[in-house]
């Protein structure tokens, strides 16, 4: 028979299997929490990321009116056969709509194959952040969206119907120029909710974030969760309707606020935007020396 003394070391040199599980549990606990972190962590920095790059775009997009006297055409992606590839894409003709098609060599009338529903012209802009087609691309590998203004107003000198004050370079040195500091853009809005939002409206001041006089171009990141709702029915089906809003092809009506996680009123929603105003980009212009 063993002495009592090694009887108590063989009890004390292992585990009962309620104390194994005690220590796996913690273990596990400990685990969980630091991947928790570290996601959090990383998503964090794409988040951040994509802030620095939307604000880098927003610069360029200055900086090329100074040097242009205009802002430029949004790039333009249908498919993998059918792309600007990182160019900014206009219509041949001065006037009308082009879907499906696209003229990367400058038009001087500033006619934009998609004023609404392009891209930030990466290539034309110098951008290098830029996916394998050429387009400039947010944290998560998602292409950056670009919207400018199409339609004006309030010009002292009225310029001929069709005239696409923005991005055009038509009458030398700009039409900007030509027409005035007092013509104001008239078609792109921000709104808080798309909620009562129309196609040319946020249905009520309330809702409104940015008028129609003020904006003369749109730039926002579609987000992490842009893969599992690429277009507006998608959105629209996963109950994303401020989402869907921003991605109407046609419509230059948009959607921004603070990120809600799924189960808010209108769904999940992680859009990030900046903007310029029309009263910004005359300021650069006057700045350079390019107005009145």
């Amino acid at each position: 028979m063993r002495p009592a003394c090694a009887r108590r070391r063989a009890w004390v040199s292992g585990f009962t299997l309620v104390e194994l599980a005690v220590v796996m549990t913690v273990v596990a606990l400990l685990l969980a929490s630091l991947m928790y972190t570290l996601s959090a962590q990383v998503e964090q920095r794409n988040f951040e990321e994509t802030r620095r790059r939307l604000d880098q775009a927003r610069e360029l997009l200055l900086s090329f009116a100074i040097v242009n006297g205009r802002l430029p055409c949004p790039g333009r992606y249908t498919s993998s056969a059918s792309h600007s590839q990182g160019f900014e894409s206009f219509c041949v003709a001065a006037t009308g709509s082009c879907a499906g098609s696209e003229k990367t060599t400058v038009q001087t009338h500033g006619n934009c194959s998609n004023f609404y529903d392009g891209f930030i012209p990466a290539a034309t802009i110098g951008i290098t952040s830029v996916d394998s087609s050429g387009f400039a691309v947010d944290a998560w590998g998602n292409r950056i969206r670009y919207a400018v203004a199409k339609t004006n107003v309030a010009c002292a000198t009225s310029p001929p119907a069709n005239t696409y004050l923005f991005s055009s370079t038509t009458t030398s040195p700009s039409n900007v120029r030509n027409y005035g500091i007092s013509c104001q853009p008239n078609d792109l809005l921000v709104c808080k909710s798309a909620s009562g939002i129309t196609p040319s409206a946020c249905g009520g001041a309330a809702n409104q974030i940015m008028s129609q006089s003020l904006l003369v171009a749109i730039v926002f990141s579609t987000g992490k969760n842009f893969a599992t709702a690429p277009d507006a029915a998608t959105a629209t089906a996963a109950g994303r309707t401020d989402e869907s809003a921003n991605l109407n092809p046609a419509d230059p009506v948009f959607v921004s606020h603070p990120p809600t996680p799924s189960g808010f009123a209108n769904g999940e929603f992680d859009d990030q935007f900046t903007w310029i105003t029309v009263g910004e980009l005359y300021g650069k212009l006057i700045a350079a020396g390019l107005l009145p």
